[in-house]
């Protein structure tokens, strides 16, 4: 065992005692509920002092203490803030003092029953009258100290706070603030889809038949049907039977699993929102998803980000080009004009790691990615995709069938959205699954397969729908200023902690 270990367990050990000693003189250290009536923020934004002795009852977890005798003082944290406490032995009683207060410790969850008042340091705080502990501390926390409102010996470390995210809380609880935006974005883009006439709905997360995206699955097995089964990469075949079934607005804030790469924008769990509507194309759902993000970035008073280092207006028009226009720009050559050869040439050139099984689509957009993406700053609308990588895009109006309609729109070089003209053709539809499956049979894991009964909906009459794709994660990324989707998920995924 480590010399760190053995000390931590000298520690537990010692609070093990102090929790002996505190059911030993009778008092329950785990007691069910305490009867508060007061936050430690409106405690100190209320006081008057005029007031005689506001009486106030109060609850939460000692962060700092100062044991003088007959008298001491600590800080309790709520969920709102901080406020100092002052125990005085002949006021909570001997027995309570020496018995209760005496073994308690920094983590410790206690009420407190009092009055307020202010010190001679000017500290508004409580006089507890009435001392009691709700639950009792055994293993420490980060050792935080603080000096003239300046923490120090701070719990910053990025793993042990995504890997122990109640003690950053516990010891950062500024980082609450991210996620408590989180569930304001959230309500906002419900709030936006429902007052437009959107029904919310539910689609299964365990599939027989993964699809309406390019991943890779997690594998599962089902015992009572005894069959594999797969996490959902996407909701959109299943949303998209419900267009079919006379839903005409529909979306579904989901969890979505993709067994593949981890940085600072994938998570292989994360949330995304759907929505689909009949009778419209890509071009309107554009100007939609612009609103949507712009209504919810009001709600947070946001008009200006700091996203990626880039500082980023919200509230200016998003930009609309053309894939092709920004190829031929960014690489000063005519890039539209390059077949699938041409494209590898090209990507050699740029020593792009790329494999010969490469489709034209795959490494146009393999190029895109690497010459163009760093470059769009500003929101952009990116449409017209090539249809090798795009197998539920409606091909492009004007007759051009090698490109779809299409948009992913970008933000801070980071991909926020992903929408399509909704392909509604069940003969155009399972040929180009049937292309997938071929893609698969090769090697290329990430290819769609063909979904029998999805294209069986089909063909029982799908309206035109325009369909949009959000990463939810990302857009908390950008109106909180996170460049980590680790910073914007309450329990990322991590690696298995070694033992120690």
């Amino acid at each position: 065992m480590s010399t760190d270990n053995k000390s931590l367990k000298r520690i537990i050990d010692f609070r093990h005692e102090k929790l002996d000693a505190i059911k030993n003189s009778g008092i329950n250290p785990f007691p069910y509920s305490f009867d508060r009536t007061d936050y430690a923020d409106d405690v100190i934004k209320s006081y008057d002092p005029d007031s005689d002795k506001k009486q106030v009852s109060i609850a939460g977890r000692i962060v700092s203490m100062r044991k003088m005798g007959k008298a001491s003082f600590t800080h309790l944290q709520d969920e709102s803030g901080k406020i100092q406490l002052y125990i005085k032995r002949d006021d909570v009683g001997v027995d309570v003092y020496n018995n209760l207060f005496k073994n308690l410790d920094l983590g410790d969850i206690i009420g407190v029953t009092g009055y307020v008042f202010v010190t001679r340091t000017e500290e508004i705080s409580v006089h507890a009258e009435f001392l009691t502990i709700l639950s009792k501390n055994l293993r420490p926390l980060p050792n935080l100290k603080e000096k003239d409102g300046v923490a120090f010996n701070e719990y910053g470390d990025k793993e042990l706070r995504y890997r122990h995210r109640y003690l950053d809380f516990i010891a950062n609880p500024q980082n609450k603030i991210i996620f408590e935006q989180r569930a304001t974005i959230i309500s906002a883009m419900r709030s936006v889809l429902d007052s437009n006439g959107f029904l919310e709905v539910e689609t299964p997360i365990l599939q027989q038949i993964y699809g309406g995206a390019s991943a890779r699955p997690f594998k599962t097995f089902h015992n009572t049907l005894d069959e594999s089964l797969y996490l959902r990469i996407a909701d959109e075949l299943y949303l998209k039977k419900l267009i079919i079934g006379g839903f005409e607005k529909v979306y579904e804030l989901a969890k979505n699993f993709r067994n593949e790469g981890m940085d600072r924008s994938h998570n292989p769990e994360y949330t995304s929102l759907e929505f689909y509507q009949a009778y419209v194309d890509v071009y309107y759902m554009m100007d939609f998803t612009e609103m949507l993000i712009k209504t919810i970035a009001q709600k947070l008073n946001v008009d200006t980000v700091e996203f990626n280092s880039f500082k980023i207006s919200l509230s200016k028009p998003f930009e609309k080009k053309s894939m092709f226009e920004l190829l031929n720009n960014a690489s000063g050559k005519s890039v539209d004009t390059m077949d699938r050869l041409g494209l590898y040439e090209y990507a050699k050139e740029l020593k792009l790691e790329i494999d010969k099984k490469m489709n034209y689509g795959q490494l146009l957009d393999a190029i895109f990615e690497h010459l163009v993406e760093p470059t769009l700053i500003n929101p952009t609308f990116v449409y017209d995709y090539p249809k090798a990588i795009s197998p539920l895009a409606k091909g492009k109006r004007d007759g051009n069938q090698d490109i779809v309609e299409r948009f992913e729109l970008f933000i801070g070089c980071t991909e926020f959205a992903n929408a399509f003209s909704e392909l509604n053709d069940p003969i155009d539809q399972r040929q180009r699954l049937e292309s997938q499956a071929k893609l698969r049979e090769i090697g290329d894991e990430e290819a769609q397969n063909v979904d029998n009964d999805f294209i069986e909906a089909m063909e029982c009459g799908m309206p035109p729908t325009g369909g949009v794709g959000i990463g939810v994660d990302r857009i908390v990324m950008l109106l909180t200023g996170q460049n980590s989707i680790k910073d914007v998920i309450l329990f990322p995924a991590m690696r298995t902690e070694k033992e120690k």
